[in-house]
Protein backbone atom coordinates (compact mmCIF):
# COMPACT_ATOMS: atom_id res chain seq x y z
CA UNK A 1 0.00 0.00 0.00
CA UNK A 2 1.37 3.18 -0.91
CA UNK A 3 2.19 5.72 1.79
CA UNK A 4 -0.07 8.81 1.98
CA UNK A 5 0.70 12.73 1.01
CA UNK A 6 0.04 14.53 4.80
CA UNK A 7 -1.12 18.12 4.33
CA UNK A 8 -1.52 19.95 7.42
CA UNK A 9 -4.61 22.21 7.04
CA UNK A 10 -6.00 25.79 9.13
CA UNK A 11 -8.47 26.89 7.41
CA UNK A 12 -5.89 29.61 6.59
CA UNK A 13 -5.73 30.99 2.82
CA UNK A 14 -1.99 29.31 3.00
CA UNK A 15 -3.44 26.00 4.11
CA UNK A 16 -6.25 25.95 1.13
CA UNK A 17 -3.22 26.36 -1.25
CA UNK A 18 -0.77 23.53 -0.22
CA UNK A 19 -4.22 21.50 -0.26
CA UNK A 20 -4.02 22.31 -4.00
CA UNK A 21 -1.14 21.58 -4.47
CA UNK A 22 -0.88 18.14 -2.57
CA UNK A 23 -4.00 17.11 -4.46
CA UNK A 24 -2.27 17.77 -7.76
CA UNK A 25 0.65 15.85 -6.19
CA UNK A 26 -1.24 12.69 -4.94
CA UNK A 27 -2.93 12.42 -8.88
CA UNK A 28 0.77 12.57 -10.27
CA UNK A 29 2.26 10.07 -8.01
CA UNK A 30 -1.23 7.66 -7.84
CA UNK A 31 -1.06 7.85 -3.83
CA UNK A 32 -3.97 8.79 -1.28
CA UNK A 33 -4.40 11.95 0.44
CA UNK A 34 -4.28 12.50 4.15
CA UNK A 35 -5.88 15.95 5.58
CA UNK A 36 -4.89 16.11 8.93
CA UNK A 37 -6.02 19.32 12.02
CA UNK A 38 -3.93 19.38 15.00
CA UNK A 39 -4.50 21.40 17.99
CA UNK A 40 -4.63 21.01 21.87
CA UNK A 41 -8.37 22.19 22.09
CA UNK A 42 -9.29 19.61 24.56
CA UNK A 43 -6.66 21.22 27.51
CA UNK A 44 -8.23 24.90 26.76
CA UNK A 45 -12.20 24.01 26.24
CA UNK A 46 -11.72 21.83 29.31
CA UNK A 47 -12.44 24.30 32.07
CA UNK A 48 -14.77 26.45 29.75
CA UNK A 49 -18.61 26.09 30.41
CA UNK A 50 -20.57 25.43 27.08
CA UNK A 51 -23.22 27.43 27.56
CA UNK A 52 -23.18 31.18 26.56
CA UNK A 53 -20.26 30.46 24.00
CA UNK A 54 -20.43 32.88 21.11
CA UNK A 55 -18.29 30.72 18.90
CA UNK A 56 -18.22 27.08 18.17
CA UNK A 57 -15.88 25.03 19.75
CA UNK A 58 -12.67 24.37 18.43
CA UNK A 59 -13.66 20.59 17.13
CA UNK A 60 -16.39 21.97 15.26
CA UNK A 61 -14.39 24.58 14.00
CA UNK A 62 -12.01 21.45 13.48
CA UNK A 63 -14.78 19.54 11.43
CA UNK A 64 -15.53 22.09 9.60
CA UNK A 65 -11.72 23.03 8.02
CA UNK A 66 -10.92 19.16 7.31
CA UNK A 67 -14.34 18.91 5.65
CA UNK A 68 -14.25 21.50 3.52
CA UNK A 69 -10.33 21.09 2.40
CA UNK A 70 -11.34 17.17 1.56
CA UNK A 71 -14.27 18.87 -0.43
CA UNK A 72 -12.07 20.66 -2.17
CA UNK A 73 -9.33 18.24 -2.89
CA UNK A 74 -11.56 15.90 -4.10
CA UNK A 75 -13.29 18.42 -6.68
CA UNK A 76 -10.34 19.36 -7.73
CA UNK A 77 -8.96 15.38 -8.19
CA UNK A 78 -11.85 13.12 -7.95
CA UNK A 79 -9.55 10.38 -8.59
CA UNK A 80 -7.20 10.84 -5.17
CA UNK A 81 -8.63 9.01 -2.15
CA UNK A 82 -8.84 11.52 0.54
CA UNK A 83 -9.10 10.98 4.65
CA UNK A 84 -9.18 13.00 7.00
CA UNK A 85 -8.46 13.51 10.82
CA UNK A 86 -8.51 15.64 13.70
CA UNK A 87 -5.83 14.99 16.24
CA UNK A 88 -6.37 17.12 19.96
CA UNK A 89 -2.20 17.58 19.65
CA UNK A 90 0.26 20.56 19.16
CA UNK A 91 0.63 20.78 15.15
CA UNK A 92 3.95 20.70 14.99
CA UNK A 93 4.13 17.31 17.19
CA UNK A 94 1.30 15.63 15.19
CA UNK A 95 2.42 16.36 12.05
CA UNK A 96 6.15 14.96 12.67
CA UNK A 97 4.63 12.16 13.82
CA UNK A 98 2.70 11.29 10.79
CA UNK A 99 5.44 11.68 8.74
CA UNK A 100 7.00 8.84 10.08
CA UNK A 101 4.50 7.06 7.70
CA UNK A 102 3.82 9.12 4.69
CA UNK A 103 5.19 9.68 1.33
CA UNK A 104 5.74 13.44 2.36
CA UNK A 105 4.09 16.51 4.48
CA UNK A 106 2.79 19.57 3.15
CA UNK A 107 2.19 22.53 4.79
CA UNK A 108 1.33 26.12 3.76
CA UNK A 109 3.93 28.93 4.13
CA UNK A 110 1.97 30.78 7.00
CA UNK A 111 -0.98 29.65 9.40
CA UNK A 112 -4.36 30.39 10.37
CA UNK A 113 -4.04 33.40 13.51
CA UNK A 114 0.21 34.06 12.85
CA UNK A 115 1.36 37.21 12.57
CA UNK A 116 1.07 38.45 8.61
CA UNK A 117 4.82 39.99 8.81
CA UNK A 118 5.85 36.82 9.09
CA UNK A 119 8.07 35.14 6.07
CA UNK A 120 7.33 31.68 7.33
CA UNK A 121 4.99 30.04 9.91
CA UNK A 122 6.45 28.44 12.70
CA UNK A 123 4.69 25.34 11.93
CA UNK A 124 6.01 25.09 8.49
CA UNK A 125 9.73 25.97 9.75
CA UNK A 126 9.47 23.29 12.63
CA UNK A 127 8.58 20.34 10.84
CA UNK A 128 11.08 21.08 7.62
CA UNK A 129 13.48 21.21 10.69
CA UNK A 130 12.95 18.08 12.15
CA UNK A 131 10.89 15.69 10.28
CA UNK A 132 12.56 12.66 8.95
CA UNK A 133 10.53 12.72 5.82
CA UNK A 134 10.38 15.05 2.75
CA UNK A 135 8.72 17.92 3.38
CA UNK A 136 7.61 20.70 1.20
CA UNK A 137 6.11 24.53 1.93
CA UNK A 138 3.77 25.94 -0.48
CA UNK A 139 4.60 29.23 -1.18
CA UNK A 140 5.33 31.61 -3.87
CA UNK A 141 3.18 33.03 -6.62
CA UNK A 142 0.47 31.43 -8.66
CA UNK A 143 2.36 30.17 -11.29
CA UNK A 144 5.30 28.24 -9.79
CA UNK A 145 2.33 26.14 -7.21
CA UNK A 146 0.60 25.58 -10.22
CA UNK A 147 3.33 24.32 -12.40
CA UNK A 148 3.00 26.91 -14.99
CA UNK A 149 7.06 26.84 -15.36
CA UNK A 150 7.59 22.65 -16.35
CA UNK A 151 10.97 23.17 -14.32
CA UNK A 152 12.47 21.74 -11.08
CA UNK A 153 15.13 23.43 -9.53
CA UNK A 154 17.86 21.19 -7.57
CA UNK A 155 20.07 22.67 -5.16
CA UNK A 156 23.21 20.42 -5.36
CA UNK A 157 25.22 20.75 -1.86
CA UNK A 158 27.63 18.01 -0.95
CA UNK A 159 26.82 14.02 -1.47
CA UNK A 160 26.36 13.46 2.25
CA UNK A 161 23.66 15.69 2.48
CA UNK A 162 22.09 15.43 -1.09
CA UNK A 163 21.95 11.74 -2.64
CA UNK A 164 18.49 11.50 -1.00
CA UNK A 165 17.62 15.16 -2.49
CA UNK A 166 18.48 14.16 -6.14
CA UNK A 167 16.56 11.03 -5.83
CA UNK A 168 13.18 13.15 -5.01
CA UNK A 169 13.76 15.91 -7.53
CA UNK A 170 14.45 12.99 -10.29
CA UNK A 171 11.19 11.42 -9.46
CA UNK A 172 9.45 14.79 -9.64
CA UNK A 173 10.66 15.50 -12.76
CA UNK A 174 10.09 12.57 -13.71
CA UNK A 175 6.09 12.18 -12.59
CA UNK A 176 5.48 16.08 -13.82
CA UNK A 177 7.21 15.50 -17.69
CA UNK A 178 9.23 18.27 -16.56
CA UNK A 179 13.50 19.49 -17.24
CA UNK A 180 15.32 19.88 -14.39
CA UNK A 181 17.93 22.11 -13.48
CA UNK A 182 20.66 20.79 -11.01
CA UNK A 183 22.54 23.83 -9.27
CA UNK A 184 26.02 23.82 -8.16
CA UNK A 185 27.53 26.95 -6.31
CA UNK A 186 30.90 27.42 -5.99
CA UNK A 187 33.19 30.40 -4.44
CA UNK A 188 36.99 31.28 -4.36
CA UNK A 189 38.92 31.62 -0.93
CA UNK A 190 38.93 35.17 -0.24
CA UNK A 191 42.58 35.24 -0.17
CA UNK A 192 43.08 34.67 -3.70
CA UNK A 193 44.06 37.06 -5.71
CA UNK A 194 40.66 39.27 -7.16
CA UNK A 195 41.92 40.19 -10.60
CA UNK A 196 44.27 39.30 -13.27
CA UNK A 197 45.03 35.92 -14.83
CA UNK A 198 45.43 34.11 -11.53
CA UNK A 199 42.02 35.06 -10.64
CA UNK A 200 40.72 33.64 -13.67
CA UNK A 201 42.78 30.46 -13.34
CA UNK A 202 41.67 30.19 -9.72
CA UNK A 203 37.75 30.45 -11.20
CA UNK A 204 38.92 28.26 -14.30
CA UNK A 205 39.62 25.15 -11.15
CA UNK A 206 36.80 25.83 -8.90
CA UNK A 207 34.04 26.23 -11.53
CA UNK A 208 35.71 22.70 -13.11
CA UNK A 209 35.67 21.32 -9.52
CA UNK A 210 32.00 22.23 -9.14
CA UNK A 211 31.02 20.75 -12.75
CA UNK A 212 32.72 17.32 -11.22
CA UNK A 213 31.20 17.18 -8.57
CA UNK A 214 28.04 17.67 -10.12
CA UNK A 215 28.45 14.63 -12.52
CA UNK A 216 29.40 12.27 -9.83
CA UNK A 217 26.07 13.27 -7.87
CA UNK A 218 24.24 12.88 -10.33
CA UNK A 219 25.61 10.33 -12.66
CA UNK A 220 23.13 7.43 -11.33
CA UNK A 221 20.07 9.20 -11.43
CA UNK A 222 20.56 10.53 -14.95
CA UNK A 223 20.85 7.10 -15.96
CA UNK A 224 17.90 5.58 -14.15
CA UNK A 225 15.84 8.48 -15.41
CA UNK A 226 16.57 8.69 -19.38
CA UNK A 227 13.42 10.57 -20.28
CA UNK A 228 14.08 13.48 -17.53
CA UNK A 229 15.77 16.89 -19.35
CA UNK A 230 18.46 17.83 -16.91
CA UNK A 231 20.50 20.74 -17.18
CA UNK A 232 23.67 20.97 -14.95
CA UNK A 233 24.55 24.73 -13.60
CA UNK A 234 27.34 26.21 -11.94
CA UNK A 235 27.89 29.37 -10.32
CA UNK A 236 29.94 31.44 -8.87
CA UNK A 237 28.13 32.72 -5.82
CA UNK A 238 26.24 32.08 -2.29
CA UNK A 239 24.48 29.49 -3.11
CA UNK A 240 21.25 30.82 -0.78
CA UNK A 241 20.95 33.55 -2.94
CA UNK A 242 21.57 31.92 -6.08
CA UNK A 243 18.60 29.28 -5.77
CA UNK A 244 16.76 32.06 -4.43
CA UNK A 245 17.17 33.95 -7.71
CA UNK A 246 16.64 31.04 -10.12
CA UNK A 247 13.71 30.08 -7.79
CA UNK A 248 11.50 32.44 -9.60
CA UNK A 249 11.59 30.14 -12.86
CA UNK A 250 10.86 27.00 -10.94
CA UNK A 251 7.75 25.37 -10.00
CA UNK A 252 9.64 23.13 -7.70
CA UNK A 253 13.03 24.01 -5.58
CA UNK A 254 14.39 20.89 -4.07
CA UNK A 255 17.76 20.34 -1.20
CA UNK A 256 18.64 18.22 1.10
CA UNK A 257 19.08 18.54 5.12
CA UNK A 258 21.32 16.50 6.98
CA UNK A 259 19.51 14.91 9.84
CA UNK A 260 21.85 13.86 13.08
CA UNK A 261 20.80 11.56 15.73
CA UNK A 262 20.16 13.09 19.31
CA UNK A 263 19.83 16.48 17.49
CA UNK A 264 16.73 18.32 19.35
CA UNK A 265 17.21 21.82 17.54
CA UNK A 266 16.13 22.57 14.13
CA UNK A 267 18.30 20.61 11.33
CA UNK A 268 18.52 23.13 8.57
CA UNK A 269 21.65 25.07 6.84
CA UNK A 270 21.37 28.22 5.56
CA UNK A 271 20.53 27.12 2.20
CA UNK A 272 17.35 25.46 3.26
CA UNK A 273 16.19 28.12 6.14
CA UNK A 274 16.72 31.02 3.21
CA UNK A 275 14.92 28.97 0.66
CA UNK A 276 11.63 28.46 3.39
CA UNK A 277 11.71 32.20 3.83
CA UNK A 278 12.41 33.68 0.17
CA UNK A 279 11.86 31.28 -2.72
CA UNK A 280 9.64 32.31 -5.06
CA UNK A 281 7.76 28.62 -5.44
CA UNK A 282 7.15 25.67 -3.63
CA UNK A 283 10.42 24.50 -1.70
CA UNK A 284 10.83 20.82 -0.85
CA UNK A 285 13.59 19.84 1.87
CA UNK A 286 14.67 16.18 1.79
CA UNK A 287 16.10 14.58 4.88
CA UNK A 288 18.89 12.67 4.59
CA UNK A 289 20.94 10.75 8.35
CA UNK A 290 24.40 11.86 7.92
Amino acid sequence: MSLPLVVGVDGSDGSLLAVDWAADEAARHDIPLRLVYASRWERYEAGVPSEGRERPSERVMAEHIVGSAAERAEKRCPDVKVTTDILPDDAVYALLREGDNAHAVVTGSRGRGELAGLLLGSVGLAVAGKAHCPVIVVRGDRTGPAGGHERILLGAADPATTSEAVRFAFEEAEARACSLDVVRAWRRPRHEADSGPERAEGARTYEGMASALLDTLIGDAVAAHPKVGVRSVTAEGPAHRILVDRSAGADLVVVGAGRRGGHVGLQLGRVAHTLLHHARCPVAIVPQTV
